[in-house]
């Protein structure tokens, strides 16, 4: 059943905000709740969760209304943040799309699934922002990418972002490259996590505490990423730096590249990108 889109809100989005509605408030959608309201006391916002203790604990730190339902939600909301799973995405589409109006701005930050399909249940006319975030989120340092449906102005792709860098930055990109960046930006923390533990259990083997070497891996990879933000040097010069000639470094680097590390990043990504690309196909 396609939206009809019927109903008509005024004003713009950009700097007023308007209102601001979230169905799904899980770690991502409370990431982006936190962020808004840090930055913007006085935002109105409205949010539904099917968990209801959740939904009004988050209601309670971060003032925000709570809809009586998902359709509730959208009659009232002028910015609508879909933080729900892909897998249901489709029933909470079909919920809410005759109450949808021709102005609102619906912002997606389910993985895999592309415009089009919003647009099927909501209607062509529908503007839709896809985006695809990342956990560090949760901490103000997320990355985001985002791109917009052909009838989303570019007032509209504005607001977006002026709302995804609440919670670290935004880019926009085309579509078309939205499954293949979700193994650069969306997965990969997961592996900086797993290389994060490998390095700490290596120190605990050496005899380092555990807890400290958390604590020194971490900082290590996130100065170590700063330095490539800040600099703008490849990444290969600052490897360079750091491998003097016999030194203990690239002893390290050359036991990398025999187990394969590079190879294994390579094929990791690429299974994300394959399965990315599989969830808006089914």
């Amino acid at each position: 059943m396609k939206g009809t889109m019927n109903r008509t809100k005024t004003g713009s989005y950009k700097g007023k905000m308007n209102t601001i509605g979230f169905i799904g408030t899980g770690a991502m959608g409370g990431a982006l709740i936190k962020g808004i309201r840090k930055n913007n006391e006085s935002v109105i916002m409205t949010i539904y969760d099917k968990e209801t203790i959740k939904m009004n604990d988050v209601a309670a730190q971060y003032r925000t209304n709570v809809a009586k339902n998902e359709a509730d939600l959208v009659s009232q909301s002028d910015i609508v943040f879909l933080a729900v799973k892909p897998q249901h995405m489709q029933s909470v589409l079909t919920v809410i799309a005759a109450y949808a109006s021709a102005d609102t701005l619906f912002i997606t930050l389910a993985v895999g699934i592309p415009i089009s399909f919003y647009q099927e249940i909501l209607g062509k006319e529908a503007k839709i922002i896809r985006t695809m975030p990342n956990t560090p989120a949760l901490v103000g340092k997320g990355f985001t990418f985002f791109c917009g449906s052909l009838n989303s102005t570019a007032s509209d792709k504005e607001t977006a972002k002026e709302l995804l860098v609440s919670v670290g930055m935004a880019e926009e990109i085309e579509e078309k490259y939205m499954n293949e960046v979700t193994a650069v930006t969306g997965s990969s923390p997961a592996y900086f996590f797993i290389m994060l533990e490998a390095m700490a259990d290596a120190a605990v083997l050496s005899g380092l505490p555990r807890a400290s070497a958390y604590r020194w891996a971490a900082s290590a990879m996130s100065g170590s990423a700063e330095l490539v933000l800040q600099t703008g040097k490849h990444p290969a010069e600052l490897k360079d730096m750091v491998t003097s000639p016999a030194g203990t470094t690239i002893e390290g680097v050359a036991v990398l590249e025999r187990k394969g590390f590079r190879s294994a990043v390579i094929d990791a990504m690429d299974a994300v990108t394959k399965k990315s690309r599989s969830i808006g196909k089914t």
